[in-house]
């Protein structure tokens, strides 16, 4: 009996690649900013690039999102070559570049403006989307009046309005206070559990990629490659205090060459503690 129950079991598919990244080099004059870098993300993966300033983690989403062409290698979404930007592809910037003539409506509003968008489904969206950000009481302010991190939770709408299957994040919290970044981190996984998007988000802050990521590709410098890709196996919410958190950015830290400054047995006698 048990045996049939077990064999009337379907396998689980596994999730297919939903960015390939092959073989990637890219140079600016002298400097090899990334050299045969290698990688794919699952649909519907949060998957985290990490690594020291300088190792083309910048210049690598920007290949992603068909902005910057690789001098050798290729970048596929789905079965399909990466050649320019597309509505596939949503960006966030490490700046806010926000309009400062329009409101946060009208900033979402620019991520609609294109002519298959009908005016009233346009509109529909537009609201749909400040709510998800919580910004429906500021939709008539302009950006002079927003904080950073509400200027950021602007970004993301606008990424977000013509709905694309991929969302691509260059450090977007990195000139945020640590208190906001930590309630911009809660939020945006809320977002991601919602969308079911692909996202690939850069950062070179190691607990901010092991709070994310379902996966972590570290990268290493001069010229820029990919060091390692290691898969966060914790539960959310992640608490930074845990063992398991502890030790993946332990991991990481070693991965990277850094000096691991945080005493894992420290932390884990003070969390039993």
């Amino acid at each position: 009996m048990a045996m049939s129950e077990q064999s009337s079991t379907e396998p689980e598919e596994a999730p297919s690649e939903k960015i390939t990244v092959r073989n990637v080099s890219k140079a600016y004059e002298s400097t090899q900013a990334l050299d045969d870098v290698s990688f794919s993300v699952s649909e519907g993966e949060f998957c985290c690039v990490v690594g020291p300033s300088g190792c083309g983690k910048t210049t690598l989403l920007r290949a992603i999102a068909g902005l910057d062409d690789p001098d050798s290698g290729s970048v596929l979404v789905g079965e399909e070559p990466v050649t320019e930007p597309g509505l596939d592809r949503g960006m966030v910037f490490q700046e806010y570049a926000l309009f400062p003539w329009r409101t946060v409506r009208g900033n979402v509003r620019f991520g609609l403006d294109r002519p298959a968008c009908e005016c009233a489904d346009c509109e529909a969206r537009v609201r749909e989307l400040v709510d998800l950000v919580g910004l429906e009481e500021f939709e008539d302010a302009y950006p002079k009046a927003l904080s950073g991190g509400m200027k950021q939770r602007v970004g993301i709408a606008r990424a977000l309005a013509p709905d694309p299957e991929i969302l691509l994040m260059d450090e977007p919290f990195g000139s945020v206070d640590a208190r906001t970044r930590d309630r911009l981190h809660a939020e945006l996984l809320d977002i991601w559990a919602q969308t079911e998007q692909t996202v690939v988000f850069v950062t070179h802050d190691i607990d901010e990629a092991v709070t994310l990521a379902d996966r972590v590709v570290v990268m290493d410098a001069d010229p820029g490659t990919v060091q390692s890709t290691i898969s966060i196996d914790i539960e959310r919410p992640r608490e930074r205090t845990a063992h398991e958190f502890v030790d993946y950015v332990a991991r990481i830290r070693d991965e990277l060459g850094s000096p691991v400054d945080v005493d894992t047995d420290e932390v884990h006698r003070e969390c039993q503690s």
